[in-house]
């Protein structure tokens, strides 16, 4: 492969997976107007999360065989234009039923376009896939950090029309994918007996529940933090610039310093690490309603939960490497279960009881965390 188509791949996986990171922190930055403006209940709230999550399940769980069979250009071209689409069309959503049939086509999308980008850039580094994934992932924390920060220090009124520069954005990098030329899939992947091991592996339903409890806990941040600490009497712009210059940052951060860092120490060891953190900085985080105390817990949780899902993803590709798409596909739609599980009980507690009670969810599910990689380890090793 030449130079310069490598490293057009890479822009079009770095630009896919920024799109991801600003639609990733869409919801949880314009919720407060979305639930002013249509007047919603935390339930509604927390059942359009629900509907973004089950587009993330339903397009994660098919779209690895696609990828594998088909390629990579495929996905990432049918993923940029749902998200175009729904994000064009959310500024105008007039009820609930619509808000959640866009977030749905936004979550299908989504869903698409991280499983492709992330098979497309552990196809270009294979031989330091958890770093080099860690360094694309970066730039997902970098779409997280934007969109936030843009709304509350860019814009006034309705943040709901933050969705058109998005949408401007997805279809740009739309145009870029339809120009860059992606390899074919390889022959063994096209063929069925290479992935037909795949799903006989206790290893790879060890994978898919730690990625389940994380992107629960992460997902609680982007969707409720704001909402969390604006009724903990924070102002809203200083809310959303702790979700943006804190936890999204803290992600940026701790990507760049762990793509370094496992180049030496096993993946597992570092995905390890990392929960044992985010039981401490997310429970620390929930504790207080002072912004600057709140803004160093929470960028510290971020930089806590930076190499986990790139690291995750990196761990599947290594023990899968004949099917890395199927398999990253289905570990990434257990973690999307997680979403549809997570959002809906916040949304219920704290209806019930208060939106702090509910968040604890993030602490406990970290806790959890700590066991399965405990349980990994050594089936890992013997791989």
């Amino acid at each position: 492969m030449s130079q310069t188509k490598t490293w057009r791949l890479i822009v079009a996986a770095i630009l896919a997976i920024f799109v991801y990171g600003v639609i990733a922190s869409l919801l949880g930055t314009i919720l407060p107007s979305l639930a002013h403006k249509l007047t919603l209940s935390e339930a509604q709230n927390g059942n359009i999360a629900l509907a973004q999550a089950i587009g993330l399940i339903i397009a994660s769980v098919s779209v690895g065989p696609l990828v594998d069979k088909r390629g990579k250009k495929v996905a990432l071209l049918l993923g940029l234009a749902l998200i175009a689409i729904a994000l064009f069309l959310l500024p105008a959503a007039s009820g609930f039923s619509i808000v959640a049939i866009l977030m749905f086509l936004l979550g299908t999308g989504g869903g698409i376009v991280v499983t492709a980008a992330n098979a497309l850039a552990s196809d270009i580094g294979e031989d330091r896939r958890a770093s080099v994934l860690n360094l694309l992932n970066l730039f997902f924390g970098l779409g997280g950090l934007v969109t936030p920060f843009v709304a509350a220090n860019l814009m006034q009124g309705d943040k709901v029309q933050l969705s058109f520069a998005a949408g401007v954005l997805a279809a740009v990098t739309l145009a870029f994918h339809v120009m860059t030329p992606m390899p074919q899939p390889a022959p063994a992947a096209s063929s069925g007996p290479a992935t037909s091991g795949t799903f006989s592996r206790p290893v790879l339903y060890l994978l898919a529940l730690f990625l389940f409890l994380y992107v629960s806990c992460e997902v609680g941040v982007w969707n409720w933090l704001a909402k969390y600490l604006i009724a903990r009497g924070i102002e809203e712009s200083r809310a959303l610039n702790i979700l943006s210059l804190g936890f999204a940052l803290g992600l940026l951060i701790g990507r760049v310093v762990v793509s370094r860092v496992l180049i030496k120490v096993h993946a597992v060891t570092v995905t390890l690490g990392a929960a044992i953190l985010m039981v401490a900085t997310t429970y620390l985080m929930l504790q207080t309603s002072d912004p600057t105390v709140a803004w160093i817990a929470v960028f510290c949780a971020g930089i806590a939960m930076a190499p986990v899902f790139p690291t995750t993803l990196a761990m599947v590709g290594d023990a899968f490497p004949n099917a890395p798409a199927t398999a990253m596909g289905f570990v990434i739609t257990c973690g999307w279960v997680g979403l549809a599980v997570s959002s809906p009980i916040i949304g219920q507690v704290a209806g019930s009881s208060n939106l702090g009670t509910a968040l604890l969810i993030i602490p406990a599910f970290s806790v959890a965390m700590i066991l399965v990689n405990l349980a990994i380890r050594p089936m890992l090793h013997r791989a």
